[in-house]
């Protein structure tokens, strides 16, 4: 079974993103900024989905929810079956933790460490076994193609590389959901292609990914795309 298929078998409900009628306000009274606008959203396993739309439209508020970075003003989101604003702190980190990945534009890898113990991370704050880790950290890097690069730290490695590494980061934990912030945004177009496909392999293999771009290319490589402005979806 490959990292991808795992994560895959492991990620819980068939729907681990669902966002019913769910508004965002920031602020109050007369600074009150509406940044989501009852938006309804399912991400099943196995799809991509792409949220396409111009600066400010709501794609990163969106992002956050999913995430669990955030708590919705109204509405409800579900996240592998636990309803987000239900959750007290402890449990919202938890879910956080063990549930989400997330892919970001400028990698967010920790320089001062090597690419096995950066993709370690997430492991390392569930306490998992430092024998499972190594299991796990040794199949995340086969899975982009980087196993022969563990020892390395990230000022050694090309952008296309550094990403790489922030997907098996992502996914070595098997999260329910994938998210991905602009992920070829700093890169060029040729490794650009080679990441997304990448990604698509793992929604193939049955992972849910929500991907926030701005880049056409990068929206038809995915399953489904999701147009939002004015923090509305269209």
């Amino acid at each position: 079974m490959t990292a991808a298929s795992e994560a895959a078998e492991r990620s819980g409900p068939a729907r681990p993103v669902l966002l019913d009628d769910v508004t965002k306000i920031y602020g109050s009274a007369e600074e009150a900024v509406l940044a989501l606008d009852a938006v309804s959203l399912s991400v099943e396993r196995g799809e991509m989905v792409a949220v396409m739309g111009p600066s400010g439209c709501g794609k990163s508020t969106l992002l956050n929810l999913i995430g669990c970075v955030d708590l919705p003003t109204r509405g409800a989101v579900t996240i592998d079956g636990r309803v987000t604003h239900t959750l007290d702190d402890d449990a919202l980190t938890a879910l956080r933790r063990d549930r989400i990945g997330t892919v970001f534009q400028f990698f967010n890898l920790l320089p001062a460490l090597r690419v096995a113990d950066n993709v370690a991370l997430p492991l390392v704050l569930q306490r998992v076994p430092r024998d499972e880790i190594e299991r796990r950290v040794t199949r995340a890097l086969a899975s982009v193609g980087l196993e022969a690069r563990a020892r390395a730290y990230p000022a050694q490695l090309s952008g296309g590389q550094l990403q790489r590494v922030a997907i098996a980061r992502a996914t070595v934990h098997h999260p329910a959901v994938l998210l991905a912030d602009e992920p070829t945004g700093n890169l060029d177009s040729h490794t650009g292609a080679a990441v997304l496909q990448l990604l698509r392999g793992f929604a193939i293999a049955g992972q849910a990914i929500v991907m926030a771009t701005h880049s056409e290319a990068a929206a038809a490589v995915c399953t489904r795309v999701v147009s939002m402005r004015d923090g509305r979806i269209v």
